[in-house]
């Protein structure tokens, strides 16, 4: 008897594992994620990885450099090269490897007669759900919107509207400052084939593949669309606290500390478990600011 409930548990948990790991999100999609947000923070390391994860989650060479492409118009064409550039060498990796790399289908050829201004214009509709959004302030900014990036890229067809929303998503939460842009984008997502699902989703993705901060912008910017509260805060950045050296009044503390001159104002780091020893500062006026 004894036997068989152990057993029985252990299938109940391989039941429970299995459930967990199964998402909306389909590998690939997860992957455009990761790839997305790693070229909008610019890291190349990261996002050379995450391509060979990519290719081997089953996106071909022609969804991925459509999706680095389309990115150039929300991260700029820096951004967007210097990710071409990474996804060629993976790419000359995974040959001199002999892994095999899809080429996939490229786009098909627009006809003669398309007109970019009135195909952007509906897709843009179609993203904000309702009237087109007039920028009558930058009329040139209006018509590239419409024009250039709804009109002439999202019509090529070897990424779904859908897989392209994920993209941008993905893209704007790594750009701190873009919170607006992030919520307008996951609110047109779900007018573009993005599930509500999928949409709670990404913010997984991110925090697993790239980085707590651009995962809390994104479960924020969901929350927000979707009216729920989000739990989590933003991590304080703590570049602007340099470690500095090791602490010349270290016979004031208990364990390790740092000491760094930072004009006038001092920062103190330190180590776990150390300890403020008491002590006295004569004839001085002391503001501790603790982070």
């Amino acid at each position: 008897m004894k036997t068989i409930l152990i057993a029985s548990a252990m299938i109940l948990v391989g039941i429970q594992v299995k459930a967990q790991n199964v998402m909306n999100l389909t590998e690939k999609q997860q992957a455009l994620v990761s790839i997305a947000a790693n070229e909008a923070k610019g890291d190349i390391k990261a996002l050379k990885k995450e391509v060979h994860k990519g290719f081997e989650a089953g996106l071909s060479i022609s969804e991925v450099k459509e999706a680095l492409s389309q990115l150039y118009a929300y991260t700029g064409f820096p951004r967007s090269l210097n990710a071409l550039g990474a996804l060629q060498q993976v790419i000359g990796e995974r040959t001199e490897a002999g892994l095999k790399t899809e080429a996939g289908r490229e786009a098909d050829p627009l006809p003669a007669s398309y007109n970019a201004l009135k195909q952007g214009t509906e897709v843009q509709t179609r993203l904000v759900g309702g009237q087109p959004f007039n920028y009558a302030f930058a009329s040139q900014t209006d018509y590239y919107l419409k024009a250039h990036l709804f009109g002439d890229i999202f019509a090529r067809n070897n990424l779904s509207f859908a897989d392209r929303e994920i993209v941008t998503i993905s893209a704007i939460a790594a750009l701190p400052g873009c919170e607006p842009q992030l919520k307008a984008h996951v609110s047109g997502a779900r007018n573009m084939g993005v599930t509500d699902a999928q949409l709670h989703e990404i913010p997984a993705v991110l925090r697993r593949e790239v980085g707590e901060a651009e995962a809390v912008r994104c479960e924020q910017a969901v929350a927000d669309v979707f009216g729920e509260t989000c739990q989590t805060a933003e991590p304080v950045d703590f570049s602007i606290w340099p470690k500095g050296v090791k602490n010349p009044y270290g016979q004031y503390f208990t364990g390790q500390s740092y000491l760094a001159e930072m004009g006038a104002v001092t920062n103190v780091t330190f180590e776990p478990r150390c300890r403020n020893n008491w002590h006295v500062h004569h004839g001085a006026v002391q503001m501790l600011i603790c982070v």
